[in-house]
Formats: C-alpha cells, sequence, structure tokens
C-alpha cells in the first residue's frame, strides 16, 4: 500500500516483489520512526516547557530509556540491511545467480549522447566484434563489417524488445560520458560507464510497453534518452527480429519462392 502512495511505477519482473516488499518494510520503518520521533519531540516541548521548569536542570536526565530505544533504532536497521538488502543484493549480483546463457535473451545497451543502441547477435546468436574505429553514423555501435558473425546483428536505436517470461541479460556501456540504464518497471537500474561493459539480467512477467529512462544527467539533451521497452511473445519477437533483419540486411531475407515452372504447351492434335 505505501509503494502506491509513494508512486511507484507497478512491477513487471520476476524479482521485483522482492525489492518492493523490501522498499515497503524501509517505508513502514521510517514512517514508525517519523510518528515516534514528533511524538516524543512534542512531548519534550510539553514537558520542558519554562512554565513547568523554571529553573534549568543542569545533571541531565538520568533514565536510560532514550539509550535503549537508540540501540532498537539501529538493530533493525542492520535486521533490515544485513537480512533483506544484502542477501538480495548478492541474489542479483553473482555470477552464480545469472541465468543459463543458452536459455537468456542477451542484449548489449550503448549509451550515447543522446539516445540508447540496443544491439542484438541476430539469428546465429553470436555478437559480431565491435571497435570504436568502426563507429560511424550508420554504425552506431561500431561492429565491425569484416567480422562474419556481425553480419546478421541487428541495433535497434531506443526501442528494447524483450520475449516475455524469458531471462534477460543486458551488457551496459556507454560511448561517451557516465549515463543510467533505469528499467524502472523491472526494477533494474545500473550505470552505463565509458570503457566498461556491466551486466545486468532480469525475467519480465507482464507484456506491455514501458519507459525507459537515463537515471544519469549526461548533459544538455538529458530529456532526448527516453526510450521503450517492448515485452512482447516469442512469436510476436520473432516476427519483429524477421522484419528488422529484412530492413537491415536485405541481402539475408529469405528469397522468394522461385516461380512454378511453365508446362509445356500439349501437341497438336493430329
Amino acid at each position: 500500500m505505501i509503494n502506491k502512495l509513494l508512486g511507484i511505477v507497478p512491477n513487471a519482473s520476476e524479482h521485483g516483489y522482492l525489492i518492493d516488499h523490501t522498499l515497503e518494510v524501509c517505508h513502514w520503518f521510517m514512517t514508525v520512526l517519523f510518528v515516534g520521533w514528533t511524538a516524543f519531540f512534542l512531548f519534550t516541548i510539553w514537558r520542558f516547557h519554562r512554565s513547568r521548569s523554571p529553573k534549568a536542570n543542569y545533571h541531565g536526565v538520568h533514565s536510560k530509556a532514550s539509550a535503549h530505544l537508540e540501540f532498537s533504532v539501529v538493530l533493525v536497521e542492520a535486521v533490515l540491511l544485513l537480512g533483506f538488502a544484502i542477501p538480495l543484493w548478492g541474489k542479483r549480483v553473482t555470477q552464480e545467480s545469472f541465468p543459463d546463457a543458452s536459455k537468456a535473451l542477451r542484449v548489449r545497451a550503448i549509451a550515447e549522447q543522446f539516445a540508447w543502441n540496443f544491439h542484438y547477435p541476430g539469428p546465429d546468436g553470436v555478437f559480431g566484434r565491435q571497435k570504436a574505429e568502426f563507429v560511424t553514423g550508420s554504425n552506431a555501435v561500431g561492429i565491425d563489417p569484416n567480422d562474419p558473425a556481425g553480419k546478421d546483428d541487428i541495433v535497434s536505436r531506443n526501442e528494447l524488445h524483450l520475449v516475455n517470461h524469458k531471462p534477460t541479460v543486458i551488457d551496459i556501456s556507454s560511448k561517451d560520458v557516465i549515463h543510467g540504464l533505469g528499467l524502472q518497471h523491472m526494477r533494474i537500474s545500473q550505470d552505463a560507464i565509458p570503457g566498461s561493459s556491466i551486466p545486468a539480467w532480469f525475467r519480465p512477467i507482464v507484456k506491455g510497453q514501458y519507459e525507459i529512462v537515463c537515471s544519469q544527467l549526461c548533459g544538455a539533451g538529458h530529456y532526448a534518452m527516453r526510450s521503450m521497452m517492448i515485452v512482447e511473445d516469442q512469436a510476436e519477437y520473432d516476427a519483429w527480429m524477421k522484419d528488422a533483419i529484412q530492413l537491415q540486411h536485405p541481402e539475408l531475407a529469405q528469397p522468394a519462392a522461385a516461380a512454378a515452372p511453365v508446362p509445356a504447351p500439349a501437341p497438336a492434335a493430329q
């Protein structure tokens, strides 16, 4: 309930409910602290008003109740950190937690001022070699034109297509400055750092179109980093991939079926 009041967008990933639960527990704890400390503050104003305490007390408080309260707050915070946050973080970033590469959809997200380039390996499942020297206006991610593995690669600008209920691994990098890939509905946020390729993974569970934001202020055109994430069925994804291949690599499109041979004319009757 409190997450809705805070305006957190609906979750659309398999692991998102764990993050939402942790956030909710933390916010309820902060709410209790806010109410408790506010009540204590108002009580002290009333209790130690000048009319009630005309003479200053230089000996301080003798009760240890405040110390016990402060220790309890620290203890609860330690439980939230060590019992919830760190184990959840560990489940997301360790190498063992990543899905099997043969069963996952792999995408490379390459940021630039001011757009997102999403690089797919194509039907062969192998990414083409990338080098900065090959980056041009028509080759945004610098795919080596001499590498056979890159002949069928697909690059989608500002549009990320994913398969519903299929694990997805995104390798995030940047061509210029620090950007941030913010997939809020997937509960994923990862900085894109020049010179680094940082993997992140998740499993979408709700079809739909979702907004992608850049979570780092990356320049005067930061607003233009807005992109779309489309979660669709496998058949819809395959159709999109087929259309993308026909558009970007027409030479790889299946040739039209050969026309049926014209039958020879029947011999004239005698």
